[in-house]
């Protein structure tokens, strides 16, 4: 059974920086790999997504901000978020699956793995 983990969330002011960490167990052959938010009445939303290629996919909101990386040894996916803003604030979650890097945009939410989620709360 795949399980995906999210830590490293908090409050932060903003300007701030936070570094999100989503372990994922067992390894599994993934095509695509990506966070998501959820603000507070808010529908789910995509923010960026890694791709097998190395490629990524960003939304406006993450560009220039947002970067995403894995650790292939630790399996492991990271986001690291910088100048971060009130608008930011909201549950992050990690998901992946085994899509082919054609079908893998910041958008899609339609991930067969997710994890539980890490609270991210920004103050003006």
């Amino acid at each position: 059974q795949v399980q995906l983990m999210e830590s490293g969330g908090g409050s932060v002011q903003a300007g701030g920086s936070l570094k999100l960490s989503c372990e994922v167990s067992p390894f599994i052959s993934w095509g695509c790999m990506g966070w998501f938010r959820q603000a507070p009445g808010k529908e789910r939303e995509g923010v960026i997504a890694l791709r097998k290629d190395g490629s990524i996919s960003y939304a406006d909101s993450a560009k220039d901000r947002f970067t995403i990386a894995r650790d292939n040894a630790k399996n492991v996916l990271y986001l690291e978020m910088y100048r971060l803003k009130p608008e930011d604030t909201a549950m992050y979650y990690c998901a992946a699956d085994e899509r082919s890097v054609g079908y893998c945009y910041w958008w899609q939410t339609d991930f067969n793995y997710w994890g539980r989620g890490t609270q991210v709360s920004v103050s003006s």
